[in-house]
Formats: structure tokens, C-alpha cells, sequence
């Protein structure tokens, strides 16, 4: 059995996901800002997207983890490192529900769990995909110091990706 972390900073806390995520996390699929991710989505393929994020520390040794605030306890979205073939690299994403957004918790988790996979499980990089229009998301991976590359492999040929080495 994989060990799933808890990963803390600050102002947040990252846990594995529960049954009780579920209904926040299919609104949020359902919704417009899905887009980006290629939704919204019907719950069906969101549920589908929730077992990923969880089969995936099985599978891989690393997945997606819910972002929880420590002052209050509310789950306010999510932070993962994606895999499997939809992902041609293994991938550091994040979202986060209506409201949470312009606080800086996006780049807060995303740095826990980017540090994380480099220390614990030794990954030498890692890139994250978005829409071009995507401009928060833009921002929140130059400040994590991605860099945009190029040349690198992608499902949707329409997307930027950006590098964080190790």
C-alpha cells in the first residue's frame, strides 16, 4: 500500500482526497472554468478524473492531493502531479474553486508539491500544461520558476507548456 502525504505550509494544508471531496470537485468540472482542462465535463468523467487523481499514487508513487485551509478547514481545490497517456510528462497542475483565486494559495501548493516530488521522490523535472489564454495559470507557474518550452511534447498542440527543472 502507497503512502499518501500531507504536505503543510504556511497557510495550507495538502491531503489525499476523500468521498467527501467529490461533489465540490464535479461542480467545479461542470463548471466554465473547467475549460482550460478541457470541460467542463459530465460527473461521470468526473468521477473518472477523481479515481485517476487518487489510482494514480498507486500507479505511480505520486497523484493529486486537495488543497485545505489550515485557518478554516475548507477544501478550496486541488494539486496534483499528473501522469499516464494523457500526459506526455508527468505534470503539475492545479485548480482552485470560485473565490480562492488571487491569494496566492495556487502558488503555495504547487510549490510544496513541486519541492516534494524533487526531494522525495527524485523526479529531475516537471512541466505543466495550459490553455494559452490561461493568463493566471501563466503567472502562477513563472512564479513556481517555470519556463516555457517549446519544444516539448504535448497532448493538445494548442498548449503552452512550462518546465520547472530540479
Amino acid at each position: 500500500m502507497i503512502h499518501i502525504p500531507v504536505l503543510e505550509t504556511p497557510r495550507l494544508r495538502l491531503r489525499a482526497q476523500c468521498l467527501d471531496d467529490f461533489p465540490v470537485y464535479a461542480a467545479f468540472l461542470a463548471s466554465p472554468r473547467a475549460r482550460g482542462m478541457g470541460g467542463p465535463f459530465a460527473e461521470v468523467a468526473a468521477w473518472g478524473q477523481f479515481c485517476h487523481d487518487l489510482a494514480s499514487w498507486h500507479l505511480f508513487g505520486h497523484g493529486a492531493l486537495m488543497i485545505e485551509r489550515r485557518d478554516t478547514g475548507e477544501c478550496i481545490g486541488q494539486v496534483g502531479i499528473n501522469h499516464g497517456p494523457l500526459f506526455p510528462e508527468q505534470e503539475l497542475g492545479w485548480l482552485l474553486y470560485a473565490g480562492q483565486e488571487g491569494q496566492g494559495f495556487a502558488s503555495e501548493a504547487a510549490a510544496a508539491l513541486r519541492d516534494w516530488a524533487f526531494v522525495v521522490r527524485g523526479l529531475p523535472t516537471l512541466v505543466s500544461y495550459m490553455a494559452a489564454d490561461n493568463h493566471a495559470s501563466q503567472a502562477v507557474a513563472v512564479r513556481l520558476g517555470g519556463v516555457l518550452d517549446e519544444q516539448a511534447v504535448r497532448s493538445d498542440p494548442d498548449d503552452l507548456v512550462f518546465r520547472y527543472p530540479r
